[in-house]
């Protein structure tokens, strides 16, 4: 069965082009690795831009849209999966339960609180997946700085920093993601 990996990012591209070839060699990286991309479905931004990478090497797509985005995000129809959801919950439900590891590229809003849903689910125990913070240019240093804050204040485990790893780059994004899918998720 192919592996799927789930990536968060920016539906805009952010004011550094790093983050966009970031996130074309995440795409050239997923499909290098046979895995399949299950992401937002949206054409524009940073989820437009690893979709493309995917299409253009001949892998696999899995999106998933609430309804209220799709034409906002450019609802992306040549996607191979495409299920459109009620809402925003449903679809950062679906795109989880279908996938085996979690990147979270530079974004917005959206994209910190589709991560700290996951890391929380992760802190109840909930799942066992691994969750990688692709830190490009810096860009969630300061997200990283909060979560140390938190700890330090006493209101989350030191084991906190444990739930996710952080990747610098590409190439340390791809060997992450290969060492967490030779191992069981629940």
């Amino acid at each position: 069965m192919t592996q799927s990996i789930c990536v968060f990012c920016g539906a805009r591209m952010g004011n550094d082009p790093i983050f966009s070839e970031a996130a074309k060699e995440l795409g050239e990286i997923i499909v290098k690795n046979s895995w399949r991309l299950v992401y937002g479905a949206g054409r524009s931004g940073l989820m437009g831009t690893v979709a493309r990478a995917v299409k253009k090497e001949g892998g696999t797509t899995f999106g998933v849209i609430p309804e209220h985005l799709i034409e906002s995000e450019k609802v992306d129809q040549d996607t191979e999966g495409l299920i459109i959801t009620d809402n925003m919950h449903s679809r950062k439900k679906l795109m989880f339960v279908n996938s085996d590891a979690v990147v979270l590229l530079p974004g917005g809003a959206g994209s910190m609180e589709e991560f700290f849903e996951i890391l929380t689910w992760s802190q109840l125990n909930l799942h066992k997946k691994s969750i990688i913070i692709a830190n490009i240019a810096d860009y969630w240093h300061p997200m990283l700085n909060l979560i140390d804050h938190a700890i330090r204040s006493g209101f989350a485990n030191k084991n906190l920093r444990n739930r996710f790893q952080v990747a610098k780059d590409s190439n340390q994004i791809e060997a992450l993601l290969r060492s967490a899918l030779n191992t069981a998720h629940v």
